[in-house]
Formats: structure tokens, C-alpha cells, sequence
């Protein structure tokens, strides 16, 4: 009895050992990214900017009502999928009454991003890309209507895929 509480917990010091190593490495090569990225000329230039706005006024944060989409499907896969989505917009006080009244579009924008995405690279997506490809839909989306976007990034508060 006393070998096994003994094997256990030397079993489980080793997989905690392993973790810490793994997220360590995770956050060293996030910092490499983003000092490669501060040393590009026009990334330089654009990020004091935001940080300037930023410090300016304090952030406000509104939430989109829950996103839930059926996600596509390959021909052989019988069963459904689906996707939840709490998103999260980062805006300030002066762009907090703008940014509310498109939360509706925002809305419409995160289905029409999130429903095209295949089970198959749903599952294996990080929240940073969820976020990522729906700040560049609502990108896009603020382009083609020829307007500034009302808010500065769009975050995931919480994500269901099954």
C-alpha cells in the first residue's frame, strides 16, 4: 500500500515537473514573438500609439450576447457540432455609446466568422486565434463600410466547442 501512495505521488511530482516546463517554454516563446514584432519599424510605431490611447482613458468593456453557431461539417461526419462564444469588446468612454449601438453587427459578424470554421480546426484552435480571426473579421467588416472601428479588440470570455 505504502509503495503505491509512494509511486503515485513520485507519478504525479513528474507530470507537474512536465507541465511547468511546457507553459515555461510556452510564455518564452510568446516574449520572443513580440520582441521580434517591437523590432519591426512600423509595428514600433503603431503600438505607442495604442498604448498612448490606452493610458488616456480607462477602458470600458461590453459584452456581446452568447454566440452559439452549428460549425461546418465534412461529408462523412454524421454527427452536429456546435460552438458557444462569449465575446468580450474593449472599448473606451468615448466610444462606449458608438460601440453599443453596433453590437448588433458585432454580433452578426462573429456568426458569420465563427459558423464557417470546420470542427476540424475548431478543435485545435487557441482562444488568442479565435480572437484573432474575429478582430479581423470586424476589421474587415468596419473597412468595407468605410468607418473607424468603434472599439479597440474583441476578447473571448469564455468558448464551448463539442
Amino acid at each position: 500500500m505504502n509503495k503505491k501512495v509512494i509511486i503515485a505521488l513520485a507519478l504525479v511530482a513528474v507530470v507537474g515537473a512536465a507541465v511547468a516546463g511546457g507553459a515555461v517554454w510556452y510564455m518564452s516563446k510568446g516574449d520572443a514573438e513580440h520582441a521580434e514584432e517591437s523590432k519591426d519599424g512600423k509595428d514600433a510605431k503603431k503600438k505607442p500609439k495604442k498604448e498612448e490611447k490606452k493610458s488616456e482613458l480607462p477602458p470600458k468593456y461590453l459584452t456581446v450576447d452568447k454566440v452559439v453557431v452549428m460549425l461546418k461539417h465534412e461529408p462523412s461526419d454524421t454527427v452536429t457540432h456546435y460552438l458557444s462564444a462569449d465575446l468580450v469588446v474593449a472599448t473606451d468612454a468615448k466610444r462606449e455609446k458608438e460601440t453599443k449601438e453596433n453590437l448588433p453587427l458585432l454580433r452578426s459578424v462573429a456568426v458569420k466568422t465563427l459558423s464557417n470554421l470546420p470542427m476540424a480546426s475548431a478543435r485545435v484552435m487557441t482562444i488568442d486565434q479565435f480572437a484573432g480571426e474575429l478582430n479581423k473579421a470586424f476589421d474587415h467588416a468596419f473597412e468595407e463600410e468605410g468607418r473607424e472601428k468603434p472599439f479597440d479588440e474583441v476578447m473571448i470570455g469564455k468558448l464551448i466547442v463539442e
